[in-house]
């Protein structure tokens, strides 16, 4: 009989490798969250700090995730069953695929407002309107009892019918296609930002960072975004490193990753807050920033119109490869460890996972009385996962590749048995022992209110 390993496709090529795994990273935590979580942090020392966490950070968990789906060659729990030989560690795995559904259960919905923007900017309905009106019109929409969910209903199928297609021609090929399509708009948007009136003075905003800002908070707030952002700790890049092929050079593949991811963040950073102060919009407005700030600008520029349909089909694109990510981890965990059909685990996931959409959307509007802990339901799930579970989950993958799994098993792993060079390993050994434990126990007893600032 087959074994569960030799059944496993692969990526078909390296740039397919980069492609899916950034499409993953790259997302809505880039494009939506990074400006507002900079906006409300000070800017450039918000961004100065990101980067800083980013690279120190997101690299050392990167590659030890894409090392382990690729050693065992299996899904996100049975890979740490097949390195240590029992069950001990199932547990992380089981914690991804959880955090997983969790963060989709919130994140389809997100993603569905970018295809309500859409079609709004196919209506042209932007033209005319005030910021106030702007903020207004999403206040309306998100707090809707039937249009978000339309929309979320629509984004959790194409997810499903991309994944249908399997990981080459599907994951593989869509976010080769797409992801260069999001870059170029976000560059041709950025130029078209910077020359509005007082665009200057976002770039200031954004490049000129006043120290006086860091703050232990924001130095945190920098780390947990960074964490989110990369999608480390939910099992993603686990999973799509169980597809990689042995020839792939894990670090290059990493640091192209988050290279790519960063330029996507600060390109939107570049995108908007020019335009923010251009229109005299408070850059700490939060999350409501993208679909009421970039509306604006498009109504303020040559062939605006046109430029508002890519950019919200795009935002699209760069949320459907990382729900395409996200829901990839629990259809693979569920059809190899209980032997289930993918298309039938497919099926099923989607299902439930409306459900929890529904849920967290409503908890915006019609029952906004679903609260748990002071928080609608919306807001929970986005804090238990990216502020509890995310952290958690990195916190335990970094023990075990530090102080667990055999170093001469990861060396090996990372330098393709020996074909590449490691002489970075013994920083590498460090920062995944001390620096990134130690940073992920900072946020997490943060986000408990267990520090004194």
């Amino acid at each position: 009989m087959t074994s569960q390993s030799q059944k496993r496709t692969k990526f078909g090529s390296k740039f397919g490798v980069v492609a899916a795994a950034a499409g993953s990273a790259v997302g809505l935590g880039n494009i939506w969250k990074f400006p507002y979580e900079a906006g409300q942090n000070g800017g450039a020392a918000f961004l100065l700090v990101y980067i800083c966490c980013v690279f120190l950070l997101g690299i050392p968990v990167m590659v030890s995730e894409f090392a382990i789906g690729r050693r065992a060659h299996a899904n996100v729990s049975g890979a740490f069953r097949k390195l240590t030989g029992n069950n001990r560690w199932i547990g992380v795995g089981v914690l991804g695929a959880l955090t997983a559904f969790l963060i989709l259960s919130f994140y389809f919905v997100v993603a569905g407002w970018s295809l309500e923007y859409v079609a709004q900017a196919v209506s042209n309905n932007f033209v005319g309107k005030t910021p106030t009106d702007l903020s207004v019109a999403f206040t309306d929409f998100t707090s809707d009892t039937y249009r978000p969910l339309f929309w979320t209903a629509i984004f959790v199928l194409l997810t499903a019918l991309v994944l249908l297609a399997g990981v080459e021609k599907g994951i593989e090929r869509y976010s080769k296609l797409l992801m260069p399509f999001l870059a170029v708009i976000l560059i041709l948007l950025s130029i078209r930002s910077v020359t509005m009136p007082n665009g200057i003075e976002g770039l200031t905003f954004l490049f000129k960072p006043d120290f006086s800002k860091i703050t232990p908070q924001v130095i945190l707030s920098a780390l947990g975004q960074a964490f989110f952002s990369l999608s480390l700790g939910m099992g993603c890049m686990i999973t799509y490193g169980s597809y990689m092929r042995k020839s792939n050079n894990l670090v290059q593949t990493a640091v192209q990753v988050t290279i790519i991811d960063t330029l996507v963040a600060i390109l939107a950073g570049v995108a908007i807050f020019p335009a923010v102060f251009s229109l005299g919009i408070n850059p700490a407005q939060g999350p409501e920033l993208v679909f009421v700030t970039l509306p604006g600008v498009f109504t303020h520029m040559p062939g605006g119109y046109i430029f508002a349909i890519l950019f919200f089909m795009l935002l699209a694109i760069a949320a459907i490869t990382s729900t395409i990510s996200l829901q990839e981890v629990i259809v693979a965990y569920i059809s190899e460890e209980f032997h289930l059909s993918r298309k039938k685990v497919i099926a099923v996931s989607s299902l439930l996972l409306m459900v929890g959409g529904v849920l967290a959307s409503l908890s915006l509007g019609p029952h906004s009385n679903l609260v748990i802990n002071g928080k609608p339901l919306f807001e929970l799930l986005d804090f238990v996962t990216s502020k509890l579970f995310l952290p958690f989950g990195g916190f335990l993958i970094a023990l075990f590749v530090g102080w667990f799994y055999k170093a001469e098993y990861m060396r090996d792993e990372i330098s393709n048995g020996g074909k590449l060079n490691t002489s970075f390993f013994p920083v590498y050994r460090f920062l995944i022992r001390y620096f990134v434990p130690l940073a992920i126990l900072l946020i997490f007893c943060n986000e408990l209110g267990l520090l004194p600032f």
